[in-house]
């Protein structure tokens, strides 16, 4: 049953208002004094010609009077609000049984059903570690791709590699430079290229043509020079093997890998058409789309020396994906300092006269810094992803050494911890948020942590093995609600039936925290509930009736976790 869907029809039997319409604004109240669902009446002041508090109340008194309303306690209109409170045993039953029946798809539609969504994430530069900074592009992506997938769309997650492009050209520069010997100098490894990378800016603040010359072996690329071309696909190689390790280590692959450089011979089809469409001009020298209309700066598309700019790549980018998969919509998971960029191709393409422009969203993300400061790979202040992932993975295993030293598989278990920590502190907040990292904050088992959660998971599994429970469905009538209506099991099961509507949520706004936040809300709830409620002890029904609670929270905490690409060890 859907519950809001139920009190919606109720009230539409009495208002003249669309049952949709009223869906839509009934609401979980904060305050869960206040009811278990809520209908604010101030958007029908105007259409009914009275006051708010009068509807409600209006609509209250008739809800009381003369609807069977088995389900719901009590009705009360407070404050231009209709409150609703649900009988506890009605609540405890809807919710647990429906893990049981379906565990799998608990939380699941077929609302994406024939509808493609394309997610362009993680993308970062050939030759560049994977550093902290990537985190957000590529954890957000996933979580996003992951929902999407859960709700019945066809995903295809796109790495976009950066594999073009002047850092190209400086590479080479560098290499040839102070390289040594260039194979050995690849076959370094990312490190080795980037020390070599962060020497080429600093030596080019003190002479300036060694920016012409980097700028010469790029074009001597996009002309086919095979010198120059050898040299990228060996760096490509050397950069795309170092990757695989870390997006393994993430549980991250990818539906495609076709990066900047794939797109090379269909850029000038894009000009062209610029051209003869009449939007492309000269503006000291280069090429552009003036967007002076919108009150955007003109969109480059070829540089004065005829070399092509990301925005090019990207026209070029978006029209293959169109022909190749027909999506529904086209996400790109990038930082918000880019908004401007994405603003100005997205209005090329509808200039273009792209009916799927409406269709392309930036879905923009806050910066994440660490204590020293802003991330950048060319000034050399990083840190590598790698290395933050052993840092983390490490640190979780200093402290399952103290809290647990017996733990079995105690090195794969702080991998999945650690690793989680960093994933959950990254989407626990409004993607838009600038996010600080502290490896003392994210791994508190205590706090609001990543975790916090791992390990209310495994609690809940550790009851369940110590009680031989096997999670079998039991029809209603075996199990005795009434025996789980106190306070903790309750709202732990108001929380559990709202899971779906979360996930509802963070799919259409594109927001991965809104499940995380909720999936910490079900730890606490099921935490308070574990001290309230002794479980192996209860008598017989109640026994059952307590283990299926904890059956169903360990369920959704699985689930839950899994949609933010986090593992959840058994134990801990």
């Amino acid at each position: 049953m859907d519950i809001k869907y139920e009190l919606a029809k109720k009230i539409g039997s009495i208002i003249d208002v669309d049952v949709d319409e009223i869906f839509s604004a009934v609401e979980i109240p904060a305050n869960s004094e206040m009811g278990d669902y809520s209908y604010p009446c101030f958007r029908l002041s105007k259409v009914l010609k009275k006051a708010p508090p009068m509807i409600a109340l209006d609509i209250a008194e008739k809800l009381n009077v003369n609807i069977e309303l088995s389900m719901i306690e009590s009705v009360e209109a407070v404050a231009g609000y209709v409150n609703f409170k649900l009988k506890k045993e009605f609540i405890v039953s809807e919710a647990f049984t429906k893990v049981f029946v379906d565990k799998d798809k608990f939380g699941s539609s077929n609302m994406g059903e024939g509808k493609t969504v394309v997610i362009d994430y993680s993308s970062p530069n050939i030759a560049k570690p994977l550093h902290i900074g990537h985190i957000r592009t590529t954890m957000i992506g996933a979580a996003i791709y992951k929902t999407l997938k859960f709700l019945g769309y066809n995903v295809v997650g796109i790495n976009y590699l950066g594999d073009w492009g002047t850092q190209f050209g400086k590479m080479v520069v560098a290499i040839n430079k102070w390289g040594g010997d260039r194979r050995a100098a690849i076959s370094g490894g990312i490190e080795s290229l980037v020390e070599l990378y962060v020497k080429f800016h600093d030596e080019a603040e003190k002479d300036s043509s060694l920016e012409d010359e980097a700028r010469g072996w790029t074009l001597k690329m996009e002309s086919g020079d095979q010198e120059a071309l050898e040299f990228w696909k060996e760096i490509c190689d050397v950069s795309r093997k170092e990757l695989d390790v870390i997006y393994e280590r993430l549980g991250i692959s990818f539906d495609s890998y076709r990066g900047e450089s794939y797109y090379n011979d269909k850029m000038g089809v894009v000009v062209d058409e610029l051209r003869e469409k009449g939007l492309l001009q000269e503006s000291q020298g280069a090429q552009v789309v003036m967007l002076d209309e919108w009150n955007m700066p003109p969109s480059l598309i070829l540089r004065k020396d005829g070399g092509t700019l990301y925005p090019t790549r990207d026209i070029a980018a978006v029209q293959d994906r169109y022909d190749m998969y027909s999506f529904h919509k086209a996400l790109y998971v990038t930082g918000l300092e880019q908004k401007l960029h994405f603003a100005q191709w997205f209005k090329v393409v509808e200039l273009m006269g792209r009916n799927y422009a409406k269709d392309l969203e930036h879905i923009s993300y806050g910066m994440i810094s660490l204590d020293t400061g802003k991330l950048s790979t060319r000034a050399g202040n990083i840190v590598y992803l790698d290395k933050l992932l052993d840092e983390a993975r490490d640190g979780a295993l200093a402290i399952i050494n103290e809290r647990n030293p017996d733990l079995a598989d105690k090195e794969i278990i702080a991998e999945q911890v650690g690793i989680g920590a960093i994933i959950f502190n990254d989407l626990y907040n409004n993607r838009i948020k600038d996010v600080t990292f502290s490896f003392d904050k994210i791994l508190n088992f205590e706090g609001e942590t990543g975790p916090y959660v791992q390990y209310s998971a495994a609690r809940a599994n550790s009851v369940l093995v110590k009680a031989g429970y096997t999670g079998n469905y039991k029809p209603k009538n075996q199990i005795d609600f009434s025996l789980i209506t106190d306070k903790a099991s309750v709202e732990l099961a108001k929380l559990i039936y709202a899971y779906p509507d979360k996930i509802l949520e963070s799919a259409k706004r594109y927001e991965p925290y809104i499940i995380a936040r909720h999936l910490m809300a079900i730890a606490q709830g099921f935490n308070y509930f574990y001290h309230e409620n002794p479980i192996l002890t209860a008598d017989n029904d109640l026994r059952e009736a307590r283990l299926m609670v904890v059956y169903a929270t360990r369920e959704v905490l699985k689930a839950g976790l899994s949609l933010l690409n986090i593992s959840a060890p058994e134990k801990m």
